[in-house]
Order: C-alpha cells, then structure tokens, then sequence
C-alpha cells in the first residue's frame, strides 16, 4: 500500500476540519463563481472577520453580477466604506461590468482570461479557476507562503522567494480537487501552521515538514527588512450648520480613497513640511483646533491629521466644491474610516 502524499494527507484533515465560512460551500453543491469572486476581492488584505458582514451586504445588495453591473458606483463605494483599500471597490464594479459586457454575465474559468479583467492578479485567478471551477490551479497567497517554506525550508528571503514558494507549491498541488487543497492550505496557515507557536501536534503535515523536523518553525517565512514607513500631515475641516447639516465633498476618481467622501481639508505632505496652526481662517470662517488629531495608518504611509472645527448660520451656503449632508448620515456615506475619526474627533468638540 502506498503512503499518503502530502495532498491525501491535507484534504483527509480539510474534510474534518474546514472552516465554516459564508462563501464556502461543502459536499457536492457547486460553488457560484460570482460569490468566489466577491470574496476573493474583499478578502485582500483584509481578515475573514472583518470580510463577513461586507460580504453579506453586497450579496443581499446585488445577489447577482448583473445587478453589481448595474448598480451606481456612489452606491458600491458607500456598501464598501470601512473595508479599505478602496481601488478594490472600483474594479469590482468595472468588473462587473466586464464581465457582463465580454462574457454574457458569466465568469471565465480560464486563469489567462480571468487576469485580464479588473482588479484580478495571479492569485485571485488561481483561487476563482481553483474553488469556482475546479480548475488545478496554484494559489498562494500569505498563508500558503508560511506553510510552505516550512514545510521545505525555504531560505530565501520575501518577496524575492515567491518564484520558489510557487514551484513548492505547484509540486504538491493534486490534479483533483485542487481548489479543496488551496483552502486547506489557507486554513492550515489561519488555523495551525500560525506566525507565531503553530500548534505543530494537531498539523497534519507535522511528519513531513523539514521545519517541524529542525525545530525552526518560527525561523519561516524568512523577511526582509521593512523600508520605514513616510510621515505625512495635513488637516481635516469640520463645518457644521447650526441645524446640524455637515460640510463634505467627493474626493477624485483617481488616487487614493478614490470616489469616497471626504471632509474638506488641505493636501497631506511631508509631515516634516507641515506646520500646525492654532486656527485656520476658511470659507469666511475661523475653524479652531481640535486638542488632539487624528492617527491613521495606511500601505505605504502614516498619516497624522489636525482637526478644525466651526459653525454657521443654517442658511449658510456650502463652500465650493461641497454639499451639506446630516450628521447622523455620515456613516451612510462613502466615508473612510480615516474620516470616521475626524468626525468623532471634531463632535467632540461642538
């Protein structure tokens, strides 16, 4: 009788030990590549938790790609605000309507014609051919990258050792079932196979893994160093008429927080560039500072926003470039959670 290869190994414990999760399904039900896709997208860089209630949402929102497709983009970015990393919001809904324009409303299973649609890179069209379709596919993203070098210690520092990473990878993929495999091994690195102490007694690969066998777990992935993250400042303007109406704006469709809604403000510069006033002198007004700004971090760097804050009359006009919206609305806006703090800092104050 044959030994178990590592895949026989992985999918005999995935079967007992699956995680439960809203876009997944078990047995022979087949999955709904749209679903795949949606959490797929919304699972970048993003953690399962966090994912849940979003995917719910949009799932009862647009049940379907074409009404994704259909749905105004304000609509979408609003249904996204708080997930982050909100160019994923933008090509899901140019997606969409790729998809439904090229394709008939369907999905490709192809990994070569998945990648040319928006927002889509290698891993998530490995996932989509892999968990949609059934397609053998390498997918790997963090949690495949840890389990993988250890189980062959795999020395090379990230990211210059994902080329290896893959190879391994490829190597233990099975013809069959392979989308089963890729979210055993996500749920082996989310579960087991941790950052810190993996619990290696309950791994179903503790016997053939060369890091288990070293004693090295923690040793893998190997890192390079991280590059100091940019300080950058600015300032946020709070302007509230008496009726309880905020000032706020769009921000442009390209760039960052691209489409989302915004408080006016000034442009965010080298921390070391940016002097802080006591007050700022705006739209005809004098905005006072709030005591304590506000801290937000993002990719490639940290932000540090003072807050300012006025009244006006309710007849007031809103500055150019803005339009008034209630108070208790802002959280029904496309508004980032960078901007979330600024209004709590500012309610704070008024």
């Amino acid at each position: 009788m044959e030994s178990p290869t590592l895949s026989d190994l992985l999918l005999t414990w995935y079967d007992k030990h699956a995680r439960h999760l809203p876009w997944r399904v078990r047995g022979k039900a087949k999955p709904d590549p749209y679903a795949v896709w949606l959490s797929e997208i919304m699972l970048q860089q993003t953690t399962v938790e966090a994912v849940k209630s979003y995917y719910a949402k949009f799932l009862d929102l647009w049940p379907t790609v074409q009404a994704l497709a259909e749905a105004p983009s304000e609509d979408i970015m609003r249904a996204w605000a708080g997930l982050g990393y909100y160019s994923r919001a933008r090509n899901l809904h140019a997606c969409a309507r790729q998809v439904v324009a090229e394709h008939g409303g369907q999905f490709p299973a192809d990994e070569v014609e998945l990648r040319k649609l928006p927002g889509i890179g290698p891993y998530t069209a490995a996932a989509i051919a892999a968990i949609a379709f059934g397609k053998r596919a390498v997918v790997v993203d963090g949690n495949v990258e840890r389990v993988a070098t250890r189980l062959f210690c795999i020395g090379e520092a990230l990211p210059q050792a994902k080329a290896a990473i893959r190879v391994a990878t490829d190597r233990i993929t099975p013809q069959a079932r392979a989308g089963d495999f890729a979210q055993a091994m996500m749920d082996l690195g989310a579960t087991i196979c941790t950052p810190k102490r993996p619990a290696c007694a309950l791994c179903p690969l503790s016997g053939p893994c060369q890091a288990r066998a070293a004693g090295t777990m923690e040793a893998y992935p190997v890192k390079a160093p991280k590059a100091a993250r940019p300080e950058r400042a600015g300032a946020a303007l709070y302007l509230r008429r008496d009726d309880g109406m905020i000032a706020v704006r769009t921000r442009p469709e390209k760039g960052l927080l691209g489409g989302m809604t915004e408080f006016p403000g000034t442009e965010w510069v080298d921390a070391g560039q940016y002097r802080q006033p006591a007050t700022v002198r705006q739209f005809g007004r004098v905005f006072r500072r709030a005591p304590d700004p506000v801290t937000h971090i993002f990719t490639h760097f940290a932000l540090r926003l003072d807050v300012y804050f006025a009244k006006v009359e309710n007849e007031a006009a809103p500055p150019e470039g803005c339009r008034w919206v209630r108070e208790e609305s802002l959280l029904r806006e496309a508004l980032p959670t960078v901007f979330v703090k600024v209004a709590k800092a500012a309610r704070g104050c008024l």
